[in-house]
């Protein structure tokens, strides 16, 4: 049988493409990120790579016809930390391009048998859930049928990151057996997926699909287990330093870290700085803390608030650096071999931007390859 064949819009540093794996065959990526587009094409190859605003392309830019449509669109307008100006914001606004390309195939006859759509949980909730409605509305109009899972990465690599992922397929496409379910499957469904689910209009509750995804796998890896002794790009501070972040622990992190280190032995936690307000009507700098065996969610650089330190006291001593480029790439699932920019801005940016690959090859294993196979299978006898 041959292989499944994909475009990748909103494409970054090729992670969703590192998840689906050899196994698929990309015809067109696109990415209007000129710096992410460089290390695509150093790791992927640039064959069938367009750098470009999706809303500058056309149909006729597309070549033949693809199995699966991928568009990890803009998250900042979604984000629950972000502007909130939702789809009709420039940047998660995006989605219309892509979806202009995807009617634009449809007249063709050329529309793809299979969407994902992956964005941030925040998706489902902004403009009280308006955005998630319109992104399934869009979807029904193009003809296709489609349902939601939240995925948290946890299960994969020792990050927090809970997405979601949305999978549409045709609806003359003839389901394999065993893919859909009555309901949803607890650990895909959020509260929030399930409060976006039961705002549905009867018109898009008809064509939603319950997917039906095998419990996900134990994760074999915690922080501690991905850290470097002494990466160039985030060498350790100074003890002045790590002094001032511990200073600012609420309450929470300080006792956190206090029942970690009451357990003795090496600790290794995540702690990240927010805004957050002094009860007085104004704001100051706080860190919050985990020592889970997790990351919290990387998010890119912009301001040093989003950055993320590591911690790690052992033998009666606290030490604190940034998370190391190659250590945030390990928390995304790339492989080792994977080459970063040299800049570490410019490669925390990649990867924080990007979607966890072994996230993309649970999906492509329990869903997208068989709805794929079910779409060959049928041509392959046509023209036998």
């Amino acid at each position: 049988m041959p292989r499944p064949t994909f475009y990748e819009f909103f494409c970054g540093g090729g992670m969703a493409r590192a998840g689906l794996g050899p196994g698929w065959d990309c015809r067109f990526a696109n990415d209007i990120d000129v710096k992410k587009a460089r290390a695509y094409a150093q790791n992927l190859g640039a064959e069938a790579l367009r750098i470009g605003d999706i809303h500058e392309l056309a149909a006729a830019d597309l070549p033949g016809c693809a199995d699966l449509a991928w568009a990890s669109f803009p998250c900042q307008d979604l984000s629950l930390a972000g502007p909130g100006g939702g789809l009709a914001a420039k940047r998660s606004g995006a989605f219309w391009g892509f979806y202009a390309l995807m009617a634009a195939l449809e007249r063709e006859g050329r529309a793809p048998n299979i969407i994902a759509l992956e964005n941030v949980v925040g998706a489902l909730t902004s403009k009280a859930g308006a955005d998630f409605l319109a992104i399934c509305g869009a979807l029904q109009r193009l003809g296709y049928r489609f349902g939601a899972l939240t995925i948290d990465a946890a299960h994969f690599t020792p990050q927090s990151r809970p997405r979601l992922f949305i999978v549409a397929v045709r609806c003359s496409l003839r389901l394999p057996p065993g893919l859909i379910d009555a309901g949803p499957r607890q650990s895909f469904a959020s509260r929030a997926l399930l409060r976006a689910h039961a705002l549905m209009p009867p018109e898009l509750i008809d064509d939603w699909l319950w997917w039906a995804l095998p419990a996900p796998p134990r994760r074999n890896q915690a922080l501690a287990d991905i850290v470097e002794t002494a990466p160039a790009d985030a060498p350790w501070r100074s003890e002045q330093d790590t002094a001032a972040l511990l200073e600012i622990f609420s309450r929470g992190a300080r006792a956190k870290l206090d029942a970690a280190l009451s357990r003795g032995g090496r600790v290794v936690g995540a702690a990240y700085r927010r805004m957050r307000p002094d009860g007085q009507g104004g704001r100051r700098m706080q860190a919050e803390a985990r020592f889970d065996g997790l990351a919290g969610c990387l998010r890119t650089p912009r301001g040093g608030s989003s950055r993320q330190f590591l911690l790690v006291a052992e033998n009666g001593a606290t030490r604190s650096r940034l998370l190391s480029a190659r250590e945030a790439a390990r928390l995304m699932g790339l492989p080792e071999e994977y080459k970063l920019p040299s800049r570490y801005n410019e490669a925390y940016h990649l990867v924080g931007d990007g979607v966890v690959v072994p996230v993309v090859r649970f999906l492509a294993e329990h869903l997208l390859e068989p709805l794929a196979q079910s779409a060959i299978a049928p041509a392959l006898e046509a023209a036998e």
